[in-house]
């Protein structure tokens, strides 16, 4: 099976529908055989008090997009994704713009996968890295 790059994006972007992603107006934008890459605006809906992007908003963006990218190894049918562990450090702050999140596999096993998940602003800079462990589960009937 060859991996669709567009079909991966609209199945991502459907699903995000009515969810937290889609309140945060997370939308993915390019994939690969072993990355997801998406964009989140940074406006008033994502600041902290003093108007800069939450911390909680960038770990919202960082685990929607590392799970989302744990279904590039699975069979949706027949298993289900679930994040265990979130770490972050933001290194960077920023008031407006957009910033892009790509997670990269780094483990990939039969019930864990590991991601290095980098967070950017538009020129690249490094905003927030993190690492997203998910459980891969067989679907309950």
């Amino acid at each position: 099976m060859s991996f669709d790059k567009y079909a991966m994006l609209q199945l991502c972007n459907n699903w995000s529908k009515n969810t937290l992603m889609n309140t945060l107006e997370i939308e993915y934008i390019d994939a690969g055989e072993d990355f997801l890459t998406a964009k989140m605006p940074v406006n008033p809906r994502v600041h902290q008090p003093m108007g800069l992007l939450h911390g909680g908003a960038t770990v919202a963006l960082a685990e929607s997009v590392g799970s989302a990218a744990s279904f590039l190894f699975i069979n949706p049918e027949r298993q289900e994704v679930r994040g265990i562990e979130i770490s972050a450090n933001h290194l960077k702050s920023k008031r407006e713009g957009t910033v892009f999140c790509t997670a990269k596999i780094i483990h990939k096993g039969p019930s864990i996968h590991l991601w290095e998940i980098k967070i950017t602003d538009e020129e690249g800079k490094l905003i927030s890295l993190c690492k997203l462990t998910n459980m891969i589960l067989s679907r309950r009937k």
